[in-house]
């Protein structure tokens, strides 16, 4: 059975990195960041996973995801193809994140501002929202 992964967390808090230790081999990675030019980013993500599970391949989906509405229709697409959906929530502090982000370069980089926008809105997940699994993943260490 296919697996819907839906990472939740703020700029900067390890998501991409994570996707690449623990899940390259084995998913397909759907990112909005990866989207520059799609006119849509929302429908070509949903279309993305569609197609990825409707082919038997798992997915993660590399965003922020910082709410149930936003959420909402990734569970839907997961849950039309039959898959296990799973929420991987990435904790770190806003003052972490801005530091790490810091450290970025070139569009690797977000407007500090962001972070903050992000954080104001960022909702746990959370099984009510008809998770299969809801996974907490760690801070990153100082030195990530």
């Amino acid at each position: 059975m296919p697996e819907l992964i839906i990472f939740v967390g703020l700029q900067a808090a390890g998501k991409s990195t994570y996707f690449r230790e623990h899940f390259a081999a084995t998913h397909v990675h759907v990112s909005k960041d990866l989207m520059k030019n799609a006119r849509d980013r929302d429908a070509r993500q949903l279309q993305m996973i569609g197609d990825a599970l409707a082919a038997g391949r798992s997915v993660v989906v590399d965003n922020t995801n910082p709410t149930p509405a936003v959420r909402a229709p990734l569970i839907a697409a997961g849950r039309r193809h039959g898959a296990r959906v799973l929420a991987y929530f990435f904790e770190t502090t806003v003052k972490d994140a801005v530091k790490r982000n810091h450290g970025r370069e070139g569009k690797a980089r977000v407007p500090d501002v962001a972070i903050y926008v992000t954080a104001r809105k960022l909702v746990p997940p959370s099984f009510d929202e008809d998770f299969d699994e809801v996974r907490v993943i760690a801070p990153l260490p100082d030195n990530a």
